[in-house]
């Protein structure tokens, strides 16, 4: 029994399904909306029309996975889960019901965070979590004029950037002093100007207070915590999401320090026969050593594909997160992995940085664009522990090498070594990541000199 159908949810059945025929498993999927297996990163592109249709962001329907072997149930919702009599209980259009298990995989994702103030709940403020999310989204800025995005993070910059191509006056309100948290302020700063730059408002260090509305009930507006009134046809929550967990504590299914559900390697829960996998669990980051949940795509897919192949009979673990994340704002991208500063310090490393400014390409190459890398060092160890990016066109996906380096353990010394592929057209001669981890091995050695 597989109760979510996106990302970790069908990884889970379709591995399970490869090692065990229909006769030797059967698998039902619920899913409580219209699709699985869909792209949630992607609906912001789809609103703004980067992405044609909705179709499009779907990676396997329904239809294809029961071709597979999989009872998948679409528009089912599992409203209980009875571990001492291994049934669910489910509700659709057609009526309600109950379903036994022999082995439940709960894979529920996740939920936008809602600040605890008026009005949050009221028509008219959206989420954007599922593609339902995203359609009912793209249906209410249909007629809009003026947006507030309660949020500065990643989906809260995306879905800004993209209601500002739909011709949209919009503003995103957030209580911290620059956007997405989990880069440092300086970085920040760079992904502050740029949203700026499409004429976006931001409201810094200033939350929302409360969320204002009409006579017919649906939301009008908010108001921030220093009391100025920002009106709006459409208030989006962009604050990021929280795991979607209320079945599984229901259930008895015991949850982590981070809320999450907790899991072992091989996302096993501390119910026997109950598997978790996607949003829904924490995860342990391999630096900090603390359990986290961490909502990616990346990570619920290879945690469902971990389960599926648990649970059809085979062995497999999922070995932790490092953090690593991007996106863009117009033509600015942002990047990052491992530890920013505050989660360095509060982890308890001593470290250095060193930041660089370079060129994607070589400088003299046309279409050259500028690059900053931020690197943190341990000190003495010189082991890399965390970097980010910001800059144009060809800067965010260097961060996959540090990414490499970060997940290995390497340290700046070991990274400034690499033999990173070089032509004028890709890069200086001096990558921008070479020149960053030279610089940090050169304050690691100059703080040892001090030691």
């Amino acid at each position: 029994m597989v109760v979510g159908g996106d990302a970790a949810g069908m990884s889970a059945a379709a591995q399970a399904r490869r090692r065990r025929g229909p006769d030797d498993l059967g698998i039902v999927c619920f899913e409580r909306g219209r699709a699985t297996s869909y792209s949630a990163c992607g609906i912001p592109y789809w609103i703004g029309g980067v992405v044609g249709s909705e179709d499009d962001l779907v990676a396997r329907t329904p239809e294809q996975h029961r071709a597979g072997g999989l009872d998948v149930r679409t528009g089912t919702e599992v409203t209980a889960v009875d571990l001492d009599r291994r049934v669910v209980a489910w509700r659709s259009a057609d009526g309600k019901g109950e379903e036994p298990f022999d082995s439940l995989v709960i894979a529920t994702g996740s939920v936008p965070m809602r600040p605890p103030v008026p009005g949050i709940d009221a028509p008219g403020v959206h989420g954007v979590q599922t593609l339902d999310d995203g359609v009912a989204l793209r249906a209410a800025l249909d007629g809009a004029r003026r947006v507030v995005v309660v949020g500065g993070g990643y989906i809260g910059l995306e879905i800004a950037e993209a209601c500002r191509t739909r011709g949209l006056a919009v503003t995103v309100v957030d209580r911290a002093a620059t956007p997405v948290g989990t880069f440092d302020p300086d970085v920040g700063a760079f992904l502050a100007d740029a949203v700026r730059g499409l004429d976006v408002e931001l409201v810094l260090s200033d939350g929302v207070a409360e969320v204002l509305t009409g006579p017919d009930g649906r939301a009008r507006g908010v108001v921030t915590a220093s009391g100025r009134e920002l009106p709006a046809d459409v208030v989006v929550l962009g604050l990021g999401v929280r795991p979607n967990v209320a079945l599984a504590r229901a259930a008895g299914v015991p949850l982590g320090p981070s809320g999450g559900i907790a899991v072992d390697a091989r996302m096993r829960t501390q119910v026997p026969g109950v598997w978790a996998a996607g949003d829904c669990v924490e995860s342990t980051h391999r630096l900090s050593g603390q359990r986290v949940v961490v909502a990616l795509g990346t990570h619920a897919n290879k945690q469902g594909r971990v389960a599926g192949i648990n649970l059809g009979g085979g062995y497999a673990t999922f070995a932790g997160v490092i953090g690593t994340a991007a996106t863009k704002v117009c033509d600015l991208e942002v990047a990052r992995t491992g530890l920013s500063s505050a989660e360095a310090e509060a982890a308890g490393y001593a470290f250095v940085t060193a930041v660089v400014d370079s060129t994607t390409t070589a400088g003299y190459m046309p279409g050259a664009e500028p690059i900053r890398l931020k690197l943190l060092a341990e000190r003495r160890s010189g082991r890399l522990l965390g970097a980010q990016i910001v800059g144009r066109h060809g800067s965010a996906k260097r961060i996959d090498a540090l990414a490499i380096a970060v997940w290995n353990a390497m340290s700046v010394d070991e990274v400034l070594g690499l033999d990173l592929s070089y032509a004028p057209p890709f890069s200086p001669v001096w990558d921008p990541v070479l020149i960053a981890a030279r610089k940090a091995q050169e304050a690691v050695e100059a703080d040892l000199s001090t030691c």
